[in-house]
């Protein structure tokens, strides 16, 4: 499984950004439960920052709420996060995961839970 993750890049303090992230694996279908996005600032742990089911509940890390949106394509397997509001402090890398289960039709193969490659977000003046 691969996750493509887009929409990083530079905003300033109180600008916007849009993360997406596209699940794919060839020739296979995906049955994806959750989606999200973790992030890493320099020299700190890695946190969740949001997450979303395939009923689209969602959870937020509370430095987030009320700033950021997560949600998901279901037909394209697909995450966003609209940050809004950002802030120096959301500067890190963000990664995108998807678990779930791969299919050959309509038939189970085997559980996945993959991370994609990270996006740079820096918010700076």
């Amino acid at each position: 499984v691969q996750l493509q993750a887009s929409g990083g890049g530079l905003a300033q303090p109180g600008g916007s950004l849009r993360l997406s992230c596209t699940a794919s694996v060839p020739g296979r279908r995906l049955n994806i439960d959750t989606m999200g996005w973790y992030r890493q600032a320099l020299g700190k742990r890695h946190e969740l920052v949001a997450g979303i089911t395939r009923d689209a509940s969602t959870n937020y890390v509370d430095s987030v709420k009320g700033r950021f949106t997560i949600s998901r394509d279901n037909a394209k397997n697909t995450v966003y996060l609209q940050m809004n509001l950002l802030r120096p402090e959301d500067t890190a890398v963000y990664y995108c995961y998807a678990k779930g289960e791969i299919r050959n039709g309509d038939t189970y193969e085997t559980d996945f839970n993959q991370w994609g490659q990270g996006t740079q977000v820096t918010v700076s003046s």
